[in-house]
């Protein structure tokens, strides 16, 4: 492979694992009832029941085909009152916010991934993460920055950031930028064909799928690495 200068990364399934925290967001559901009661001026579904019709729900938009990223907290609201529970803004926020934190406690960093990283940075090979996530930024870069991955970054980019989704070009022109690296000397490592092989390719940068945590296997002719410690051995 000809001399990379950057490795852009995506997140989800590459860098990270996850499984959805049932038990987590049950128990902050819980702690805000009565305050949900207080507002409705009425009792409230149980928790189980507010999960099942609407933080479940809104997995749809984080896996939305669009290219255009979704006003998460706009659809949040709605979702809500859509349940036939239109609470107030604020606390709406409030609940958001707890609930990302169990996200931020949910999610594994892949065990290669820090060498891996430390790797790249030894080298002299920039590092950015560049991957689609619709959540507000700030609670985005504060799970970034909680388990480490951010460190390891000279640039993080998410998609609710710049108002578009992989594969559009812009998200990753952005990170290219953010580094000062070319598309031709810049590799793009990720687990999915759409988002992470053919958008990379189409602005002219390289790529690989990681499969050790891809949800689907690449069809034939997509070159892939079985886990990111195989990654220094393209370079």
């Amino acid at each position: 492979m000809p001399s990379v200068e950057a490795v852009l990364f995506d997140y989800g399934r590459t860098l990270v694992t996850f499984d959805y925290p049932t038990d987590d967001l049950l128990e902050v559901l819980r702690r805000f009832r009565p305050r949900i009661e207080e507002a409705l001026g009425g009792k409230a579904p149980e928790a189980e029941a507010i999960l099942k019709d609407v933080l479940m729900p809104l997995e749809e938009h984080i896996e939305s085909p669009g290219e255009d990223e979704v006003e998460y907290i706009e659809v949040y609201r709605d979702t809500w009152r859509r349940a036939g529970l239109p609470l107030p803004d604020d606390l709406l926020d409030e609940i958001l916010d707890e609930e990302q934190q169990c996200w931020d406690r949910a999610v594994r960093v892949d065990a290669d991934a820090p060498r891996v990283l430390s790797w790249l940075r030894s080298h002299g090979i920039k590092r950015a993460l560049c991957s689609n996530a619709p959540f507000p930024p700030e609670m985005m870069l504060r799970q970034v920055r909680s388990n480490g991955i951010a460190e390891m970054m000279e640039a993080v980019l998410f998609s609710s950031q710049h108002g578009r989704r992989k594969p559009a070009p812009e998200l990753y022109r952005a990170a290219l930028q953010a580094v000062g690296v070319s598309a031709d000397r810049a590799l793009f490592v990720g687990d999915r064909v759409r988002e992470d092989y053919e958008g990379p390719r189409a602005v002219g940068m390289r790529a690989v799928i990681c499969t050790a945590h891809a949800a689907e296997t690449p069809p034939d002719g997509v070159p892939t690495i079985a886990s990111l410690s195989e990654l220094p051995g393209l370079l």
